[in-house]
């Protein structure tokens, strides 16, 4: 389930705490590895607009483009895939209709070095008796069992390497919203926290000196999960894709008025509108109606109170609106559809996302099932066989168990679907091996001050001191995450329970043990 102030309050927890995350939350303790044939440790540099310099574990692409307009190449996603079908470097030079493009040079370099895997998702040794261990242990308990339910939990000391609690830690557990971690943690792996989602403006026509578009114009969705209006995106994100933005782009392009058809296009994702928790059919619970060309999630106004019927047409209908809104005329009676744009329509506009590292604090932070659902397809799109949950869920499924030999039951992207299963030794492995990641740490809500964890642990020693992820359905109350204890030792946690009578009671629960890992003084 999602915090319903979701957007804002995600970049609180992008920014908090910046000093002490920048490498993580602490060194991690060796686990027993083995060699993995997957991506090494590599750089890319991108240099558009401006100058990025990250670096993540899949290929080395260094990628120099510098054009004279508003024009990109023609693909939906940036930067530029970088899976071992992707052809050998070459110079693009593209040419559109309406002015003319700086060639775009790309090269990709394979990497050579190799990452480990663990062996095993077993926890390490158990911390030896002490009175401090003893009264800890006993304070868990009697918090994560007290509303009754099917529980799990465990409590590893990342400092000195040892476990401090195993309670039914390898019996798997409905995620809920746990399962974004899965989702999200494929994605800056795949991607890289830099990459961005395009929605374009394509066209078949030409442009006469007056500057007149006589053809079809093609408004094409690149699954993007902030395209919107500007008041949504604003009070929503503080961030994002505007069709206002798109549309001023195509105007500094040189087009003033249009001739011909205008259509929408959803066909980089699949038209399910849903997860598999709903039959794929649209639900108020997924946060949005899915669509690679979603507008405003899918949404019929800022209340979030009703889905849109058709998403890519209403889409394609705020795109000719703003046209005319920026002063470009669009004759009377120009028919609005949707279709598939041909493969030798020209790129005439575009409009990027917001970074993926952005997006990550939006999706995990407020737990925000659309862009969990959205980013889902998008992996599916980009590194499986479509832009469908099913094909998201295997790459994520793929990817997990080669990065860390991690094998939950997936589903879908957000943890809505009852068939997701997991448990804490999973998930706290995933958060060992994620936790020196600053995009991955920085996505996660603080207690006390941002996302689904701004009202748990307040005026407590855990409030700025954990930080983690909540999940919540009717009957399940999940918290996993990172904890700095009283003696300074670097805790990583995962609280499971299902099968409860009031989720919010086990929530309050989970509160008062965070509470007793920020308050461990062994």
């Amino acid at each position: 389930m999602s915090f319903r102030s979701r957007r804002a309050g995600a970049f609180v927890a992008a920014l908090v705490c910046v000093a002490g995350a920048g490498a993580g939350f602490g060194t991690a303790v060796a686990i027993a590895t083995q060699p993995s044939a997957t991506a090494g440790h590599d750089t890319r540099t991108t240099t558009c607009t401006d100058t990025v310099i990250t670096t993540r574990t899949t290929t080395t692409i260094t990628t120099s483009s510098t054009p004279t307009n508003t024009i990109t190449p023609t693909t939906p996603l940036s930067p530029a895939p970088t899976t071992p079908l992707s052809p050998a470097p070459t110079t693009i030079t593209t040419t559109v209709p309406i002015t003319t493009t700086v060639p775009c040079t790309t090269t990709t370099t394979t990497p050579t070095a190799t990452t480990t895997v663990p062996i095993s998702d077993a926890p390490p040794p158990s911390a030896p008796p002490s009175k401090a261990l003893t009264a800890l242990q006993k304070t868990l308990g009697s918090d994560l069992n007290r509303q009754g339910g099917k529980n799990s939990a465990l409590v590893i000391d990342e400092t000195t390497g040892q476990t401090l609690w195993n309670y039914n830690a390898a019996v798997d557990r409905l995620p809920a919203s746990i399962e974004k971690l899965y989702t999200t943690s494929t994605a800056l792996l795949e991607f890289g926290p830099n990459a961005t989602f395009q929605t374009r403006v394509l066209g078949t026509g030409t442009l006469d000196s007056n500057g007149l578009w006589d053809g079809t114009l093609y408004l094409k969705g690149g699954g993007d999960p902030t395209f919107g209006s500007s008041h949504f995106d604003h009070v929503m994100y503080d961030t994002g894709a505007t069709v206002q933005a798109l549309v001023s782009r195509l105007k500094r392009a040189g087009v003033t008025s249009v001739s011909g058809r205008i259509i929408g296009d959803e066909s980089y994702f699949d038209s399910l509108r849903g997860g598999p928790d709903t039959g794929y059919k649209a639900n108020i619970e997924t946060e949005g109606s899915l669509s690679a060309l979603a507008f405003d999630a899918g949404f019929t106004n800022l209340k979030e109170e009703q889905l849109q019927g058709n998403p890519p047409l209403v889409a394609t209908r705020a795109f000719v609106a703003a046209l005319k809104a920026a002063g470009i005329k669009v004759l009377k009676g120009t028919k609005i559809t949707l279709g598939i744009t041909p493969k030798q329509a020209q790129v005439l506009a575009t409009v990027n996302s917001p970074p993926l590292s952005e997006l990550l604090a939006l999706t995990n932070a407020p737990s925000d099932n659309f862009f969990a659902e959205t980013l889902l397809k998008d992996i599916g799109a980009r590194f499986g066989k479509g832009g469908t949950t099913a094909d998201g869920a295997a790459v994520v499924s793929s990817v997990i168990a080669a990065k860390f030999g991690l094998h939950p039951r997936l589903d879908d992207g957000s943890g809505l679907s009852r068939y997701d299963l997991t448990n804490p030794e999973q998930v706290v492995l995933l958060l060992r091996q994620m936790q020196t990641d600053p995009t991955f740490w920085n996505s996660l809500a603080v207690a006390g001050v941002s996302g689904t964890m701004q009202d748990e642990m307040v005026h407590t020693r855990g409030a700025n001191n954990c930080r983690g992820k909540t999940g919540t359905l009717h009957d399940v109350a999940n918290l996993v995450g990172y904890c700095k204890a009283a003696n300074g030792d670097d805790l990583v946690f995962a609280f499971m329970m299902n099968g409860l009578t009031d989720s919010d009671a086990g929530h309050t629960l989970e509160d008062l043990a965070g509470e007793a890992l920020a308050n461990y003084n062994g």
